[in-house]
């Protein structure tokens, strides 16, 4: 499925079983941000919306409801996720709103939370630190059970590559790999089949190569 397509099902499912101001939360608070982190940066990471809840209500320690951009909900763990500008309205906020802003993360915390937060402009300008980021996330509190696959040295040289520079193209792992373009894409087409690449473009014929979005970075660590 398309995230197109998945993200309206998501939407939509949610806005369903709402109704008041939840509804209205969603409707208006929900917006260009928060789709362009979900297109950017969860789908291409993650590639499934399970778990994730969009503006999602919680209680402060005066007993009033706040809004969380993403709640990232699996047992035991609860993961708020905020999507941060850097507007006039961000820049103009006065001593005390900044404060309780602060305090707001600070009962999240003291309530077992753990906060990720991510600027718009990182969002928007380097989607990949910021996948990078939500893979560790996962990997460090969702984590899989262990790779079994065992990596033949090359590959795990491959694999050391992948870590370090987020893609991969076959040029590249021919050149450090001192070996052919043909036998570069060779191990790289082997890791795919494994599970552990998956194409990052091309269609008939793969040019680059990323980590497979359903693994976690630290999950592919472990193979090392």
């Amino acid at each position: 499925m398309a995230f197109q397509e998945a993200y309206e099902v998501f939407i939509n499912s949610h806005k369903q079983g709402r109704t008041g101001e939840d509804l209205r939360r969603l409707q208006e608070g929900h917006g260009h941000a928060e789709k362009l982190f979900l297109e950017q940066v969860w789908w291409p990471a993650i590639g499934h919306f399970d778990d994730l809840i969009p503006e999602y209500q919680v209680t402060d320690y005066k007993g009033g409801c706040r809004y969380l951009d993403f709640a990232w909900v699996r047992s035991p763990y609860r993961i708020c996720i905020e999507i941060d500008g850097y507007g006039p309205h961000q820049r103009d906020v006065s001593r005390w709103q900044y404060a309780d802003h602060l305090q707001r993360q600070n009962d999240l915390v003291l309530d077992d939370w753990i906060v990720i937060r991510f600027s718009y402009d990182e969002v928007k300008e380097r989607p990949r630190v910021c996948e990078r980021t939500l893979q560790q996330v996962q990997g460090k509190w969702f984590a899989h059970k262990p790779v079994k696959h065992n990596l033949k040295l090359v590959e795990k040289k491959i694999v050391q590559l992948m870590v370090s520079r987020g893609e991969l193209v076959p040029g590249v792992v021919a050149e450090e790999l001192k070996c052919s373009g043909r036998t570069a894409r060779r191990w790289l087409a082997a890791l795919t089949a494994k599970e552990i690449f998956a194409p990052a473009s091309g269609n008939q014929r793969v040019r680059k190569y990323r980590f497979n979005p359903r693994g976690g970075i630290d999950r592919y660590l472990r193979l090392l």
